[in-house]
């Protein structure tokens, strides 16, 4: 069964840091590009971070790029977003997706950026 499982969201100031885990079963993160997307409060859905498979080249939203990282560990079968400067506006409910027979999403982390 396909599953993916969204952790490391918090409560954290502004220019500060975090890091975003997601935990993958029933597949291998390898296999497939993995992203990042993040609602924000009364705002549509949106794009953030892609990781392709094979190669692992990285594509991030104009937003974000500079300031996140999203990795991926094949041994943990684990996607990764490493957030740094992270501002107010970056305040989202966090999810990661995947397509694999249709769309797969997380359940999401919140990340709330305020001093």
């Amino acid at each position: 069964q396909v599953q993916l499982v969204e952790s490391g969201g918090g409560l954290v100031q502004p220019g500060g840091s975090l890091r975003l885990s997601c935990a993958a079963s029933g597949f291998t993160v390898s296999s497939v590009f993995m992203s990042w997307y993040r609602q924000a409060p009364e705002k549509e859905r949106e794009w953030v971070a892609q990781i392709s498979s094979t190669f692992g080249n990285a594509n991030y939203a104009d937003s974000v790029k500079g300031r996140f990282t999203i990795s991926r560990d094949n041994a943990e079968n684990a996607v990764y977003l490493e957030m740094n400067s992270l501002k107010p506006e970056d305040t989202a409910v966090y999810y990661c997706y995947c397509y694999l027979g249709g769309p797969r999403w997380g359940q999401g982390t919140q990340v709330t950026v305020s001093s």
